[in-house]
Order: C-alpha cells, then sequence, then structure tokens
C-alpha cells in the first residue's frame, strides 16, 4: 500500500509500513488506548486523516512483545469486517484498426 509493505485480511488493510511509520487499524476503544500511549492519526497526507488507522508510538515499536500485540489487535480487528468483494475487472478493448 503505498508503495510499502502492508498486510490484509480478506482484502482489508489490516497494518503496513508509510515512510516513517507503522499504522495499524483499530476499533474504537483500541484506537484510544494506543492513542493514551502517544499514537497518533494516520495521515497518509496532511489534512487527510484515514479513519481508523494509527500510527504506532515510537514506545510500541521498540519493545517487540508490544508491537507483536497491537499488530495482533489489528489483524483481529481487521478479520472481524466485512470482506472486500473483487472489483470487476474492465473488459479489455481491442486495439483502433487503421483502415
Amino acid at each position: 500500500m503505498f508503495g510499502y509493505p502492508a498486510a490484509f485480511v480478506n482484502g482489508n488493510l489490516a497494518t503496513g509500513l508509510h515512510q516513517d511509520d507503522w499504522m495499524v487499524r483499530l476499533g474504537e476503544q483500541d484506537r484510544a488506548a494506543l492513542a493514551a500511549k502517544g499514537g497518533r492519526p494516520f495521515e497518509p497526507m496532511p489534512g487527510r486523516p484515514m479513519r481508523e488507522y494509527v500510527v504506532l508510538p515510537k514506545a510500541v515499536l521498540s519493545e517487540r512483545r508490544a508491537l507483536v500485540g497491537w499488530i495482533r489487535r489489528g489483524i483481529d480487528y481487521t478479520a472481524a469486517l466485512p470482506a472486500k468483494r473483487a472489483k470487476k475487472k474492465a473488459a479489455k478493448r481491442s486495439p483502433a484498426r487503421k483502415k
């Protein structure tokens, strides 16, 4: 996603890297808990936050057990969401023939 490694569950983005940030998709209570630990909303573009995604704070990134725990929460939350339907592929057009 965004040209960086990411993990998807049933077609939904669960967690991934963006520039120097690691973000994870979480439910409302977990987002609040992570914000209390220094997490912040994920904004791939300034002023354009992605709902449900939080950037993991450095304190979490430096502690393996905490990092794995938050990633697991993100994967579990995302797995509980409805699966994304595959987009229909556009019909191939044959190249225009010159007469």
